[in-house]
């Protein structure tokens, strides 16, 4: 039997499988490469009419507080399944919890073999056993496996699976029907990408050179499973009938307001019909990465975020459950690319972004690279720390109809009586053709994709922004006199291709026009840099965005309170590599394309290499920035200071604007101290500012909500002006910060001295 699994994180040299421990020592390149574990090359199999290639990857994740924590996530690939020659199963399994990589390594080890054997035995009790099982018959047993394996894990000595457990997303490929099953436990995920156009007779194969913008897009991506998390109203329904609550760390933390009636909506909208999957609940909580979760009415735990897994024995007494969802279909000539990955993957990354990028790549490996360094770099620019991720990519060569449709004639009309007995054909009947019916794709998105920075991240930068306050790395012109005409240089169509294949899965770049895509292409300047360049600084505040189109450049974060004592740039957590040949163009400083922020981490190149660059004000002059930023143009003219200036110096003061998020509690600015901004109340949020009388008692001056400002008092004269007030959130919330050293520099001399801005 061909079988391909995970290894043990603690027998991995360098790979550590201790708990709880931390080093500041920076890791080694070597080291790096033992985070990942992958396939050495694509491999290429046929299982009955279809003919795949495939390969997998799995990143251990960073995690600064235990630089030595396992890899949780695991992964099955077993050829001739079941004694089988025409079948496979593939799966992912991701782990959780203080024993969630023994949990993922025990149902890679036990899934497949307790299935494999139900499925032999049951074959075997047919009165024919060279008939297939029925669709109906094949998912009792994988729903009966599950359990068991999830039976077998809670006795097991070697595991402690009380508070932890595992996801599973896995496929049987049972190839003489061309026919796949996915089964999903809990928030992996199953994609496939299908060729778009029905109406094309020449479907493209997988191995298509996809480079092309366009041609990529001919694959829409289709969900082949369900999100089992409390997004979903008929887990909802399901999980409270065990009496457990709803709820985020937020709301359990007393941030965030519990909503008493949304458990009778819930019920109100299912028996009205709902399909149930509609996402209700957290597409505001979850802004900054904090969902709903399952807690026990009697305490604080377990806090799944997920409502099924194998494993997780207390959570299980609250309808946290190892029953799988499933679906059935056969595999066509349309089906061109199938994703199994664990849910870092999807944490910032739509399933149509997922299939956009494997479809640039000839080579599965490569896409899964791809995937994988893409999800790893938006989490770094989004959290203090990355999950673990792992991906299945299988690329669907070849789709022999005719040997399907010839199988189900053997069996359905018993074409050889010596073979098959009649009776047995019988059996099946026009109501085994009622339950050979292919369930359908789903089209809905499971959850919503995050698209903001958590609140652990932007406390982090704002206490960059305070150490490193002095240090900037922005144009000193303004983006009034900015000239976007300057940058313009024309680009080859495979320039084009290569910047196109960089922007793709961002979201900053997901909604704008071809005419838009057009300039950005223009204004991207290309930029020559040497080895050991340092293009990024941890701390400073920069306003370019860049896309590698050749070289390799490190990744290096200094941790809290930790000081750059040898000039390294602190510990090096990643590695971004370049090529042309291989379809390879990471990017990073994404978020200076949105607002003036610290760079969360140092970019310095290990090779001499070439970049393209894309600032800011160019950005926004060809996106035309709205929303909260626009907003703010109003509330400032309400600041005695601004109230004369033209609309074209408001819009050039919220372009240096950054947003910073503060929980309940937080003090924003303190009574008393050098003030350098103003703050902007975001709507949502709620503050309360308290002044010392003069008997030194404090008193509540106002109690402030959205679209609220403070700090104001340090434009006016004086040069150290201090905050009159201390300003307390009161729930969790958002503020724009603009500083008194930007106003001076967008206003210039002239208005500063008019408006007696010291």
């Amino acid at each position: 039997m061909g079988c391909s699994q995970s290894s043990d994180a603690t027998k991995k040299p360098g790979g550590g499988g201790g708990r709880g421990r931390t080093s500041s020592v920076p890791m080694s390149k070597k080291e790096i490469g033992q985070r990942i574990e992958s396939i050495d090359e694509t491999r290429t199999a046929k299982f009955g009419g279809v003919s795949v290639r495939y390969a997998y990857l799995s990143q251990r994740g960073y995690y600064p507080d235990d630089t030595h924590k396992p890899n949780q996530d695991s992964y099955a690939i077993e050829h001739n399944f079941a004694n089988r020659p025409n079948d496979a199963f593939f799966g992912v399994f991701d782990g959780h919890g203080r024993d969630g990589d023994k949990c993922a390594h025990f149902v890679r080890d036990n899934l497949s073999t307790i299935l494999a054997q139900s499925m032999t035995k049951a074959r075997e009790q047919q009165p024919q056993p060279q008939l297939d099982l029925s669709k109906d018959i094949t998912q009792d047993i994988i729903l009966k496996s599950h359990l068991q394996c999830n039976r077998k894990m809670h006795v097991d000595q070697d595991l402690d699976d009380s508070l932890s457990g595992t996801t599973s997303i896995s496929v049987y490929l049972h190839g003489e029907r061309n026919r796949i099953t996915i089964n999903n436990v809990g928030d992996s995920r199953a994609v496939i990408g299908r060729v778009a156009n029905s109406d094309n007779k020449e479907a493209p194969p997988a191995n298509s050179n996809y480079s092309n913008p366009s041609a990529a897009s001919t694959l829409k991506a289709f969900a082949l499973s369900r999100d089992q998390t409390p997004y979903r109203r008929d887990e909802r329904i399901r999980i409270r009938k065990t009496g457990a609550r709803i709820l985020s760390l937020d709301q359990i933390e007393g941030l965030e307001p519990i909503d008493p009636d949304e458990a009778e909506r819930d019920e109100k909208a299912h028996l009205d019909g709902g399909d149930g999957t509609e996402i209700v609940l957290g597409e505001e909580i979850d802004e900054g990465g904090d969902p709903p979760r399952v807690w026990s009415p009697h305490g604080d735990y377990p806090g799944t975020a997920f409502t099924r897994s194998i494993g997780d024995a207390i959570a299980e007494e609250l309808g946290v459950s190892s029953v799988p969802e499933m679906l059935t279909r056969e595999i066509t000539p349309e089906d061109k690319i199938i994703v199994l990955a664990s849910d870092g993957v999807f944490e910032f990354l739509t399933n149509q972004s997922v299939i956009d990028i494997c479809a640039k790549f000839t080579d599965p490996l490569e896409a899964c690279r791809a995937v994988v360094a893409e999800s790893y770099e938006l989490w770094l620019q989004y959290e203090l720390r990355t999950d673990d991720i792992t991906m299945i990519c299988i690329f669907v060569d070849d789709v022999d109809t005719s040997e399907a449709i010839l199988r189900q004639s053997a069996l359905k009309c018993s074409v050889n009586t010596a073979e098959v007995d009649p009776e047995a054909m019988a059996s099946l009947g026009s109501g085994d053709m009622e339950d050979e019916k292919c369930d359908e794709l789903i089209s809905e998105m499971p959850r919503p994709v995050r698209k903001n920075m958590s609140l652990e991240k932007s406390r982090a930068l704002q206490t960059m922004k305070a150490n490193f306050k002095s240090i900037r790395d922005v144009t000193e012109e303004s983006e009034e006199d900015f000239d976007i005409e300057s940058l313009y240089n024309e680009k080859t169509d495979e320039e084009k291709a290569r910047i196109a294949e960089a922007i793709r899965a961002s979201v900053v770049f997901q909604n704008i026009t071809d005419a838009q895509r057009e300039l950005i292409y223009k204004v991207m300047c290309p930029k020559k840099v040497k080895k050991g360049e340092w293009i990024i600084k941890q701390g400073t505040v920069g306003d370019q965005f860049y896309i590698v189109d050749e070289g390799s450049f490190e990744v290096r974060i200094l941790a809290e309170n930790q000081r750059d004592t040898d000039g390294s740039g602190g510990n090096r957590v990643h590695v971004y590599e370049g090529s042309r040949a291989n379809h390879s163009h990471p990017s990073f400083g994404e978020l200076a394309l949105m607002y003036s922020a610290p760079r969360a981490a140092s970019i310095i190149a290990q090779t001499d290499a070439h970049l393209w660059a894309l600032h800011r004000y160019a950005f926004k002059k060809i996106t035309a920035e709205k929303g909260a930023r626009k907003d703010a143009e109003k509330v400032l003219r309400k600041i005695d200071m601004f109230r004369s200036f033209t609309s074209e110096e408001l819009k050039d003061l919220t372009s240096y604007l950054c947003e910073a998020k503060y929980g309940r509690g937080d003090t924003i600015m303190k009574e008393g101290e050098a003030g350098d901004s103003l703050f902007i109340l975001l709507p949502g949020g709620s503050c309360e500012s308290v002044q010392t009388a003069d008997d030194g008692t404090s008193k509540i001056t106002k109690q402030m909500k959205g679209d609220d400002f403070f700090g104001d008092e340090i434009l006016k004269g004086g040069s150290e002006k201090k905050y009159q007030s201390t300003v307390t959130a009161t729930n969790k919330c958002s503020c724009l910060i603009l500083q008194k050293t930007d106003v001076k520099r967008v206003i210039g001399s002239k208005r500063i001295g008019t408006t007696n801005m010291a």
